[in-house]
């Protein structure tokens, strides 16, 4: 029986400027090889954004494994700064080089081309499932939760998901995903009376107080940690006022706060506090203060058991590192999967994601599929 090549595949789909949300080719070479393996292949795009639904076995069947991931990359940046063509896939000193070598068309390619040979042995009962989104680096609306909501409505399914985001700071096999914390954005804005600076009394400024505000809630400690996550964070990002002038108090002023929350809150709970904080703030300067919230995703876990087990078995049979399971990071798909069926993650070092000159280790590819094999291999044995 042919094997089938992760990392020509991954160089393939490098040559694909799939810049979020242009799936730019990405998909259609994902479906063209699926399909030839016996696939059945469906696009489920919405909203502009392009996804593709792949499964090879029976509908609905009981034993699904599944995985998910995205072909959609960042923004290469000032080309200048590249020492190799972003999209060129060069292979150099033992690595592939190119935007989404890391984060995440090798990881892709590593489930589809495992995927694909181990199709032709699976039992009659069992399937296996791929969710691929060309919109996991933009706003995540119409990727794959349009893939998930697509399967619901037309009774596909799956009983256990890997995502392959790469989950290793280091070296290769030392971490697995098994929950994300949330993460929620709030937009403050601040407005007061504008006025002289010479006259402060005939003005209300709303930079102090909205200062004030922001280093009370930079001050105040959200938790100690739970038992699976480190503390939750709390960041100011901005404070601003546009203005130009330095003899001017300004109406308005603006500052935004990020917190990345663990599963001892929920955003309802951090919203209602923000909320009471800038009312607060209000209250006591006069200065009103409007608050805009939007949420990213909940915190979640896969708790340790079964799933994780199985894919830290077949990750250190291949590497020979037991993987610790991990919460740590910024957010994922995993956090739309979570709702649909047990997800846990697991991929390449990513080290270089997002970065100039982003690449990845040949052998690393090869060694995923064989990781991904293997927990194919034991799912269904």
């Amino acid at each position: 029986m042919p094997v089938t090549d992760p990392v020509e595949l991954t160089r393939a789909l490098i040559r694909c400027p799939s810049v979020t949300p242009d799936e730019a080719g990405t998909l259609a070479l994902l479906e063209a090889r699926l399909s030839e393996a016996g696939f059945t292949c469906t696009r489920v795009d919405r909203g502009g954004i392009a996804n593709l639904f792949a499964r090879f076995g029976p509908k609905g069947a009981a034993r699904a494994l599944g995985f998910n991931g995205h072909v959609d990359v960042v923004p290469v940046g000032d080309r200048a700064d590249w020492s190799v063509d972003p999209f060129g896939a060069e292979e150099r000193d033992g690595q592939i080089w190119g935007r989404g070598a890391s984060d995440m068309k090798s990881g892709v390619a590593a489930w589809v081309a495992a995927a694909i040979d181990a199709a032709p042995s699976l039992p009659d009962d069992a399937a296996l499932v791929l969710t691929i989104t060309g919109d996991e680096e933009g706003d995540a609306v119409d990727g794959t939760r349009a893939l998930l909501d697509w399967m619901d409505e037309n009774g596909e399914r799956m009983s256990a998901c890997i995502v392959g985001e790469p989950t290793c700071p280091e070296r290769m096999g030392e971490m697995i995903k098994i929950g994300r914390r949330g993460s929620l954005t709030a937009f403050f804005t601040a407005t007061g009376v504008q006025g002289h600076s010479a006259y402060p009394h005939r003005a209300r400024n709303p930079v102090p107080v909205l200062a004030r505000l922001m280093a009370r809630l930079d001050a105040h400690v959200l938790d100690e940690g739970t038992e699976h996550f480190d503390a939750s964070t709390l960041a100011v990002t901005t404070i601003d006022t546009g203005n130009p002038a330095t003899n001017v108090i300004p109406a308005t002023c603006r500052a935004t706060v990020n917190i990345r929350f663990n599963d001892a809150h929920d955003s309802a709970s951090l919203s209602d506090w923000l909320r009471q904080e800038a009312a607060r703030a209000e209250a006591e300067s006069g200065v009103k203060i409007a608050v805009e919230i939007k949420v990213s995703g909940e915190s979640f876990l896969t708790r340790p058991g079964p799933l994780s087990d199985l894919v830290s078995a077949a990750v250190e049979a291949e590497t020979g590192v037991r993987p610790v399971l991990s919460t740590s990071g910024g957010t994922s798909d995993a956090r739309f999967v979570k709702d649909h069926c047990p997800v846990v993650e697991f991929g390449l070092v990513g080290k270089t994601m997002h970065q100039v000159d982003e690449r990845v280790d040949v052998e690393q590819i090869r060694q995923l599929k064989r990781v991904y094999a293997r927990i194919i291999e034991s799912y269904f044995a």
